[in-house]
C-alpha cells in the first residue's frame, strides 16, 4: 500500500472510523521520546490509540514527500485498543507497551508483507515471524509499518551500475527529511534524493516522527550510515546480541539488526526489547554476549560517564588522508567543515573529563604491507570482482549471500515465490520490463556463481583474514594497544601503544566507523552532533540551495561492550544535545 492509497486506508481501520476533524491533541508525538509517551500514558494524558492515530495521520501527511513506508498496519488501532485495555487492567509489559515501532522490510512480519524491496516478493507474507518481531510484540510494541530500504539490503546491483541508496523496485526512492528533493544533476537525475539517506536501513520515518523508532539491519554499515544521515542515534550491536532468525540475509558472518532512534535513551530501551532473555536456538550466535540483568540498558544512561573514560582518536584515514599501500593517490580524511565538527566533538570529550588519546591509529590502517592493510582489503562487491578476478578482495559477502539466502528461501517452505538465488535472478530478468532490477543485478550475479563446496576453503580463509585485520590488528589492536605494527610510518603510533592504550572506545566521524565495526562484528553507536554543507561531486547546479546534511560521531568498542558504549554515547549526547528537528 503506497502514497495516496494510504489516505484511503486511514479512513477506516477494522470498521472503526477515524475522525478527520481538526483537533488539538494534548500530547504531540513530534520529537517525543519513549519515556515521554510512557509518562503521559501512565498519567492518563494519552492512550496508545491516540498515539497510534497521531502517527498514522503523520504517515498520511508526509508519505507522498518522503516515501518512508512499504506497508502500513491496517490493524494498528485495534492493537492499540487491546494494549490500552491491558494497561487499564494493571498489566504493563514494559517500556514499549503501546509504542508504535517500524521495521525494515527485510524483517519477517506475518501480519504485514516482508518483501526486502524485491519485486519478486511484492505482497509476500512469510510463514513465520522474526524472533526480534516476536520479542517486540511480546514487549507490547505495535509494529505500525515496514520501512523502505535499498533492495535486499543493497545486495542487488554494484558496479558498473550501482543501485542508489534507499531505492527498491517495490517502492522506488526514499527521501531525506532534511532535504526531501530529487537530485537535479544531469548525471544522477533518475529520481534519487539530493541528500543521501545513508545505508539500506531507512531512518526517514523516525526522524520525521512517523513512529517512535525503527529497527534496521546492518551488514556493512546500514544501521550506522542512515542513522548518521538522518540525525538519529543508531546502534549496530555485537553479532549475536539480537537474533537474526527471520531477517532476510546477506551473510551470517556480518549480519545483525539494530535500533534507530532519536535519543540514546530510546535506543537503550529498544535494544533491551530486541535482545532475547535467553539464546535463540535458531541463531547460534546469540550465545556470544550475556544480557544485562532484565535486559535493562537504561541503567547505563549516566550523564557523567565520560569522566575518566579513555577515548582514542584514529587520525589515519578517518580524520587525515592516507595513501594506502599499492595505491597512487591518498583517500579518506575530512573536509574543513567536518574537521571543525570533530575538533569541537573532541573538545567536548575533554570538557567532560575524558582522557583523549590522540593519535590512536588503527594498526591495520597504517600497515605498509598491502596484505596486512585493512583499507587494501575490501569485500568483493561488483561485476569487476567476479570469479577469477577476486584475488584482492574478501569473497565472504558474495559467498555468504548464496549460502545464507538459499537457506532462508528454504525456510519459507512451499510459499516461497522463488526457491533459489538462481531462480530469483531468472525471475528478475523475465520481469525487467515490469520494473525489476532497474540497475542490473551484478551483486546477485557474482554471488550465484560461487560454488558453495569448491569455494568454501577460500571463504573461510577470507573470513579469518577479515577477523585479523578488523579485530586483532583492528579494533582490539587499537583499544588494547597490543597489535604489532610493521612500518616506519606507524612507529610513533606504535611507541604510544607500547605500554597499552587500554581505551574504552575510539571516536570516528559521521558514519565512517561503520565498515570496520561491521567487518569485526563489534558494536558501534552513532550520536547526532551537527550539520555540515551538502556539497557533492560533481557540484549541484548554480542556484540550487542545498540544505545542510546531518553529521554525527561514532563510538566503537570491543565485543559485547554495548553497556559501556551506551554510557559514553549518553554522556556525550547530554553534554551536546545537537539533534535538530527537520523542517517539513
Amino acid at each position: 500500500m503506497r502514497r495516496w492509497q494510504l489516505l484511503l486506508a486511514f479512513a477506516v481501520f477494522g470498521g472503526v472510523a477515524v475522525s478527520t476533524a481538526p483537533s488539538t491533541p494534548t500530547f504531540s508525538v513530534v520529537e517525543a521520546t519513549i519515556p515521554d509517551m510512557q509518562a503521559a500514558m501512565k498519567d492518563g494524558r494519552l492512550t496508545s490509540r491516540e498515539l497510534a492515530t497521531q502517527y498514522l495521520m503523520r504517515i498520511a501527511m508526509y508519505e507522498n514527500r518522503l516515501h518512508a513506508t512499504l506497508a502500513v498496519n491496517a490493524h494498528a488501532l485495534e492493537e492499540a485498543d487491546a494494549l490500552d485495555r491491558e494497561r487499564a487492567q494493571g498489566r504493563v509489559r514494559g517500556p514499549l507497551h503501546g509504542i508504535p515501532i517500524a521495521l525494515k522490510d527485510n524483517i519477517h512480519t506475518t501480519h504485514l508483507p516482508t518483501t526486502g524491496g524485491a519485486l519478486a516478493f511484492a505482497g509476500y507474507a512469510p510463514p513465520y515471524e522474526a524472533t526480534l518481531t516476536k520479542n517486540l510484540r511480546d514487549a507490547g510494541a505495535i509494529i505500525i509499518a515496514k520501512t523502505g530500504l535499498t533492495e535486499l539490503a543493497n545486495w542487488v546491483a554494484g558496479n558498473p551500475t550501482p543501485m542508489p541508496g534507499n531505492y527498491n523496485a517495490v517502492g522506488g526512492f526514499g527521501f531525506n527529511p532534511y532535504d526531501p528533493r530529487p537530485d537535479p544533476r544531469e548525471g544522477t537525475a533518475d529520481g534519487r534524493p539530493v541528500l543521501q539517506t545513508g545505508g539500506s536501513s531507512s531512518g526517514i520515518g523516525t526522524t520525521a516522527s512517523l513512529w517512535a523508532a525503527n529497527v534496521g539491519s546492518d551488514t556493512g554499515g546500514s544501521v550506522i550510515s542512515p542513522s548518521n544521515a538522518n540525525m538519529l542515534v543508531g546502534i549496530r550491536p555485537t553479532i549475536g546480541r539480537i537474533s537474526r532468525y527471520g531477517v532476510i540475509p546477506i551473510t551470517a558472518d556480518h549480519d545483525t539488526a539494530g535500533p534507530m532512534t532519536r535519543t540514546v535513551a530510546d535506543a537503550a530501551i529498544l535494544l533491551g526489547a530486541l535482545e532475547g532473555a535467553s539464546p535463540d536456538p535458531h541463531d547460534p550466535a546469540t550465545t556470544t554476549c550475556t544480557p544485562p540483568p532484565g535486559r535493562d540498558y537504561t541503567k547505563f544512561l549516566r550523564a557523567d560517564a565520560l569522566k575518566g573514560a579513555r577515548i582514542g582518536i584514529p587520525r589515519a584515514f578517518y580524520y587525515d588522508r592516507i595513501t594506502v599501500p599499492g595505491e597512487a593517490s591518498p583517500r579518506g580524511g575530512l573536509n574543513a567543515e567536518q574537521a571543525k565538527a570533530m575538533t569541537d566533538a573532541i573538545a567536548v570529550l575533554k570538557q567532560q573529563g575524558a582522557i583523549v588519546v590522540d593519535p590512536a591509529d588503527v594498526p591495520s590502517f597504517v600497515d605498509r604491507d598491502p596484505q596486512k592493510n585493512f583499507l587494501a582489503w575490501d569485500y568483493c562487491s561488483g561485476a569487476e570482482q567476479a570469479k577469477g578476478r577476486d584475488a584482492n578482495c574478501s569473497v565472504n559477502f558474495k559467498y555468504g549471500m548464496k549460502r545464507d539466502f538459499n537457506l532462508w528461501l528454504k525456510s519459507l517452505g512451499p510459499s516461497a515465490p522463488v526457491k533459489t538465488l538462481t531462480e530469483l535472478r531468472q525471475w528478475n530478468i523475465t520481469h525487467m520490463k515490469g520494473g525489476a532490477v532497474r540497475y542490473g543485478q551484478s551483486r546477485l550475479d557474482i554471488s550465484d556463481e560461487m560454488d558453495l563446496d569448491a569455494d568454501k576453503a577460500r571463504n573461510e580463509a577470507d573470513v579469518e583474514k577479515d577477523k585479523a585485520l578488523s579485530r586483532d590488528q583492528g579494533i582490539d589492536g587499537v583499544l588494547k594497544g597490543t597489535a604489532s605494527q610493521s612500518s616506519a610510518a606507524s612507529q610513533s603510533s606504535a611507541a604510544s601503544q607500547s605500554s597499552g592504550m587500554k581505551l574504552d572506545a575510539i571516536l570516528t566521524p559521521g558514519g565512517a566507523g561503520a565498515g570496520l565495526a561491521a567487518r569485526a562484528g563489534y558494536p558501534i553507536i552513532v550520536v547526532p552532533f551537527g550539520l555540515v554543507p551538502n556539497a557533492p561531486t560533481p557540484a549541484l547546479p548554480s542556484g540550487f540551495n542545498a540544505r545542510p546534511a546531518p553529521f554525527g560521531v561514532g563510538f566503537t568498542g570491543a565485543s559485547c561492550s554495548e553497556p559501556r558504549l551506551i554510557e559514553l554515547a549518553y554522556a556525550f549526547e547530554q553534554a551536546t544535545k545537537r539533534r535538530v528537528r527537520p523542517e517539513l
